[in-house]
């Protein structure tokens, strides 16, 4: 008997501990491939699939009166992978690392024995400065990812659609525009945001080392608009491997716990968003190219709340959230409208000449030869 109770007891144990933390893919680079296109990118007006459908956002609302509704029209932006950035600190920065360093969708072999065999992951090229200093690089998306952004689809245009709502009333797909597609599935396609977090227990992060010694952080974001960054080790291995941080103050006995208690309402859900990744290169350590490649990130946390059913419909009666969220919501489309616009300017201004108009006749007798100039040029070489 007593020693059925001690079993008894040490299952109930095993079962709460394993029911302390969920896991969640943070973001999946895979499904941020580009599939609609918004704008020519080219300047010969060829329309180039460069914006994904799932997560396009308009920033036309900060543009002002001075544009045109068809100039309007084209200033839609999102998360596909070959429009991240890659923003370089001071000592690192000049003209040939701005040029070069970039994101570009990266094509994983169909003959790969990995699951994401055949599909495009986030590749990395960043210059680092050949002196001797300290230096970094983050890799960030082109706009902050909005944590309160309602889901609705969008079409081939890109223009969002209004949610479409099930039998029950409620609209279908998830809450939230960057949410996974099935909050309640880890391995559903995630966008860069999971709420009803709590702590943090571990981060993982997919990647194919390429034998750099750099080291890599991941940017984290959360309810207090307080971006905290994460070690997750050194990038000195050949082929893929999974990298994770592990809270050194993560407490499993909850006897040991200090019980906080929130207020469940207003506050909302507390939750984290992907911020980017952070590359360090040590002063002692080769510069010049480095080259990385990234799958995807989790994580694995307590949950905030237990549950979001209750017998009274809070914010429906008060509307204290939506407030706030629309006043956020808005701060953030403002933020990043304003930087897409000034882009947008800038790429208009750009000059769209690739050669100088010739002042000679084509056929004229006088003109030396193209091919003789260049051969007399090597000869002086």
């Amino acid at each position: 008997m007593k020693k059925t109770l001690v079993l008894s007891a040490a299952l109930m144990t095993l079962v709460g501990l394993s029911s302390f933390a969920e896991e969640r893919t943070l973001i999946d680079f895979t499904t941020l491939k580009a599939d609609i296109a918004v704008y020519p990118q080219d300047y010969d007006g060829e329309k180039k699939e460069n914006q994904n459908k799932r997560t396009v956002m308009d920033y036309a609302t900060a543009a002002g009166a001075s544009f045109s509704a068809e100039q309007k029209d084209l200033m839609k932006s999102s998360i596909a992978l070959d429009q991240w950035e890659v923003v370089l600190n001071s000592s690192a920065r000049n003209v040939s690392s701005l040029a070069q360093s970039q994101v570009k969708p990266a094509p994983v072999s169909s003959n790969s024995k990995q699951p994401f065999a055949g599909s495009e992951v986030m590749g990395v090229r960043v210059v680092f400065p050949t002196g001797a200093y300290n230096s970094n690089a983050k890799i960030v998306p082109p706009f902050s990812i909005p944590a309160y952004e309602p889901y609705s689809q969008a079409d081939d245009n890109g223009d969002r659609q209004k949610a479409e709502s099930s039998e029950g009333g409620e609209s279908s797909g998830p809450k939230w525009l960057f949410e996974a597609d099935d909050p309640s599935d880890k391995a559903s396609p995630a966008y860069g945001l999971v709420k009803n977090v709590g702590t943090l227990k571990k981060i993982a992060v997919t990647t194919m080392g390429m034998n750099f010694p750099h080291a890599l952080y991941v940017l984290l974001g959360d309810t207090d608009n307080v971006t905290r960054r994460y070690f997750m080790g050194y990038l000195g291995f050949d082929g893929w491997k999974t990298l994770e941080w592990n809270n050194p103050e993560y407490i499993t006995e909850v006897r040991t716990r200090e019980i906080r208690i929130y207020p469940i309402y207003p506050r909302g859900e507390p939750f984290v968003k992907f911020e980017g990744f952070q590359i360090c290169r040590d002063a002692a350590h080769v510069g010049d190219d480095f080259i990385g490649y990234f799958k995807d990130v989790k994580i694995i946390f307590d949950k905030a709340n237990l549950t979001s059913e209750r017998d009274i419909a809070d914010e429906d009666l008060w509307g204290i959230i939506g407030r706030k969220e629309s006043a956020r919501q808005a701060l953030e489309m403002s933020r990043f409208g304003n930087k897409q616009v000034n882009r947008y300017i800038e790429k208009q201004k750009m000059a769209t000449e690739e050669t100088f108009t010739s002042s000679l006749s084509e056929d004229g007798a006088s003109n030396a030869q193209s091919n003789g100039g260049q051969a007399a040029d090597a000869s002086a070489q």
